[in-house]
């Protein structure tokens, strides 16, 4: 029983839960009403495939995550460490061996023909990018905080690359598949500014662990100033992006989905900006973090609102 706890924080099984409800949103949200009556005859064979995919990749990077941050995290998060302490070093690897073989072989089964089998090799480089984002790029200078936040909005572009097909993208004539495409490119622009603004609070946080063990994140470079300085261009990149899509709200007369996003988007991103330029501390950066994961996940739920 404790193995098995220990693979659940290992994992980070509320992360998955998020990933998955993400794409769960995406296919019954937006995609089958977009494409109604014209949906190909595997399309739920291929969507939990893909699905399984996602969630076996996520479960490998954090498992190699946490596989090369045993130091780290016992300055930074002694508690909640796993790797060494309720599961071995060799078992996590092997555990990150099942996971991202198990998502290479779903992200074959959710091939829908021969034009589409650049998934997996699509695929295969965010394994390798996972593995990469662990041993190095996540103790350098800005360029973890990027490729995580693009491998977040993954989630978001392998779905919609599932999806079409890639000669008709290029000719850009379908209308559903320019709606199609114009809602993943908005919640993608949107996780991957969340989560950039989010990882930056981490970096926050994390500098007393991470300077420890040579890491050359932002406010361990420039200080903790220049850190939220930088936090706070991202939050009013993400609200300027908020304020656009509200406008388009009110044009195609989605009332009730202004209103959402008034009282739980933009309403709490300025209460996080104003709390980030008052933030000093590493403890004020980890309460914000906590609160950008809520937020993130109201923006994924307003996906609900495309249903109908």
């Amino acid at each position: 029983m404790q193995t098995l706890r220990g693979i659940l924080r290992l994992v980070r099984l509320p992360n998955l839960l998020f990933i998955g409800l993400t794409q769960w949103l995406l296919q019954f949200c937006i995609y089958q009403p977009i494409y109604t009556g014209d949906l190909p005859a595997d399309d739920s064979k291929q969507f939990y495939a893909l699905l399984a995919a996602s969630l076996l990749i996520a479960a490998g990077g954090y498992i190699i995550n946490d596989y090369f941050d045993v130091s780290i995290d016992e300055v930074n998060r002694p508690s909640r460490l796993v790797v060494g302490k309720l599961i071995s070093r060799r078992g996590a690897m092997v555990l990150h061996f099942i996971c991202s073989s198990g998502g290479l072989f779903f992200t074959y089964q959710a091939v829908r023909t021969i034009s589409h089998l650049y998934l997996v090799p699509l695929n295969f480089l965010a394994i390798i990018l996972l593995w990469f984002y662990s041993v190095r790029f996540k103790k350098s200078f800005l360029i973890g905080n990027l490729l995580i936040s693009f491998l977040v909005a993954w989630t978001i572009v392998i779905f919609f690359l599932s999806k079409i097909n890639p000669l008709d993208l290029v000719k850009g004539e379908e209308l559903r598949q320019a709606r199609f495409y114009q809602l993943c490119s908005l919640y993608a622009g949107f996780a991957f500014l969340s989560t950039m603004a989010r990882e930056l609070m981490k970096d926050i946080e994390d500098r007393e662990g991470d300077r420890r063990y040579g890491c050359k994140t932002l406010p361990i470079v420039w200080g903790i100033p220049v850190a939220r300085f930088v936090t706070l261009l991202w939050l009013v990149l993400l609200l300027i992006l908020l304020l656009v899509v509200m406008v388009y709200l009110l044009q195609f007369k989605m009332r009730l989905a202004f209103v959402y996003a008034f009282l739980f988007l933009v309403t709490p991103l300025f209460y996080l900006i104003k709390n980030t330029a008052q933030a000093t501390s590493e403890q004020d950066f980890g309460k914000l973090s906590n609160r950008m994961k809520w937020f993130l996940f109201a923006g994924i739920l307003s996906m609900i609102f495309f249903y109908f």
